[in-house]
């Protein structure tokens, strides 16, 4: 008989756990992390489309620019370094995701200095398959910002969800931890100034 309460009591038990859990957030919070890692993955997707993209540009202008070796140096380099660092989605961390918004911002510059560089050759400029490269970076760039932009979004609406009560209780005991953002770079307010 004892035995039979006590079976009934951890009856009552499991049954009260798991109807509060699912009711304390922790599958909402589970969802919300997966979509913060599946936006991290199209970040990384359309990082990745213009760095592929970047060696055929590289190509286009070494040809006819064939003084500007510096510029093309610097847009490899960064390219090199873009594509090395990798964040676990796991793991973003606000400063991990500033590492990696550093090193892409390094690329962007240097892709810019590229196109510059590259309107003082008219042989260029005239080339379809530069226009057409240029036209696909320009487009790579529009992905990045809505894709960015999309991330922030889901990053928002989980760290607010692990944030608020109750549910930053039940983030704590099941470790969910705040995620980073993309930011403006230092500067970014400032209108670019373009000089041929």
């Amino acid at each position: 008989m004892v035995i039979t309460r006590l079976r009934k009591l951890f009856t009552i038990v499991g049954l009260f756990a798991t109807l509060s859990l699912s009711s304390c957030g922790y599958n909402s919070m589970v969802e919300l992390d997966e979509q913060v890692k599946a936006q991290w993955g199209q970040v990384e997707n359309v990082y990745q489309r213009r760095a592929d993209l970047i060696p055929n540009l590289v190509a286009s202008v070494k040809g006819a620019a064939k003084f500007e070796q510096e510029t093309l140096t610097r847009v490899i380099e960064a390219r090199a370094k873009a594509t090395s660092i990798q964040v676990d989605p796991d793991k973003l961390t606000p400063e991990n995701v500033q590492k990696v918004q550093q090193a892409q911002g390094e690329l962007s510059s240097a892709l810019s200095r590229l196109l510059v560089v590259a309107e003082k050759y008219p042989e260029l400029k005239a080339n379809q398959n530069f226009l057409e490269l240029q036209a696909e970076i320009a487009g790579s760039e529009n992905r990045i910002s809505v894709e960015r932009r999309k991330f922030n979004e889901v990053t928002q609406q989980y760290n607010s969800k692990i944030r608020s009560f109750p549910n930053n209780l039940t983030a704590g005991m099941f470790g969910f931890e705040k995620k980073g953002y993309f930011q403006a770079e230092a500067g970014s307010e400032k209108a670019p100034k373009v000089e041929f």
